[in-house]
């Protein structure tokens, strides 16, 4: 008994509990589940499911310090609450907002990934990040970690991008991608059916009209980029399929990574060109 405790491990990708010596995780199928590389990564990131959400929220949140220190003197007081305490237009276009303005006259297609990092006022940024915080551990419960960085990524350039084609000037914000994993979430809830997928899909319904309502009662709330993100979403969860029905494969963690990749290449492109801008 001793030497089965010594030799369990949970998979890092899947954390079920798993022999060290498997050559495959028999739950998710990960190559050699117990290599050291593999479980001392899983024991600095892949502990929880937060783990990822947190990393998310904290870029979040440097992004919109940065934002505000680069020309502090902007900051004011508005009577939107959600541009309360709000960074400049020109801190937000340096450091990769988006729409038709930055992409049609400075050619910036990169801002389509960097615009969901920053925010334009405490409210906007805290609530989209308590929206990512509830919805983000579902997602990854029901599709795991690598579907969560495609879904997140993807549905949020999405988004966007539909934000751009509709004529939306200038744009910013974490939502489109959050409005993604409620896509993501409907889809999973009405596949699923049954009374527990019911449940989710009425919940998660409820998250919509309530979307609905507020685009269309508060001001400045960008409507495209959420039905973008959203119906995104809806197809990412048809496309790469949740766990219940098909188990994450190479395919899915080559393109987590990849999305993970260009959204560090793309963030610390934003950052550097932003600090020669204001400081060069």
């Amino acid at each position: 008994m001793g030497r089965l405790d010594k030799n369990s491990i949970l998979c890092p990708n899947c954390r079920k509990l798993i022999s060290m010596d498997e050559p495959e995780c028999p739950y998710c199928g990960l190559s050699k589940p117990g290599a050291p590389w593999k479980r001392s990564f899983a024991a600095r990131l892949l502990t929880n499911p937060y783990d990822m959400i947190t990393a998310i929220i904290t870029v979040n949140g440097a992004f919109f310090i940065l934002s505000v220190l680069l020309n502090p003197t902007s900051l004011g007081f508005s009577s939107n609450p959600f541009t309360f305490l709000s960074p400049s237009s020109k801190s937000l276009l340096i450091l990769g907002a988006t729409g038709t303005l930055p992409i049609d006259q400075f050619h910036r297609w990169w801002t389509l990934l960097s615009a969901s990092y920053l925010h334009g006022g405490i409210l906007h940024i805290f609530f989209n990040m308590i929206a990512l915080r509830q919805l983000g551990p579902f997602v990854i419960a029901e599709y795991g970690m690598n579907r969560f960085a495609i879904i997140y990524t993807v549905t949020g350039i999405v988004g966007f991008f539909v934000s751009y084609v509709a004529g939306i000037p200038f744009t910013i914000g974490a939502s489109a991608a959050v409005c993604g994993l409620i896509g993501a979430i409907l889809y999973y809830g009405k596949s699923r059916g049954g009374y527990y997928g019911e449940a989710i899909y009425k919940q998660t319904m409820g998250w919509v009209i309530g979307l609905v309502l507020f685009g269309l009662f508060f001001p400045g709330i960008n409507n495209w980029a959420h039905g973008g993100g959203l119906v995104a979403g809806i197809a990412a969860g048809f496309l790469l399929g949740y766990s219940e029905k098909k188990r994450e494969t190479l395919t899915h963690r080559a393109l987590a990574w990849g999305c993970i990749g260009l959204t560090v290449l793309v963030l610390a492109w934003a950052v550097l060109q932003a600090l020669y801008i204001r400081f060069m």
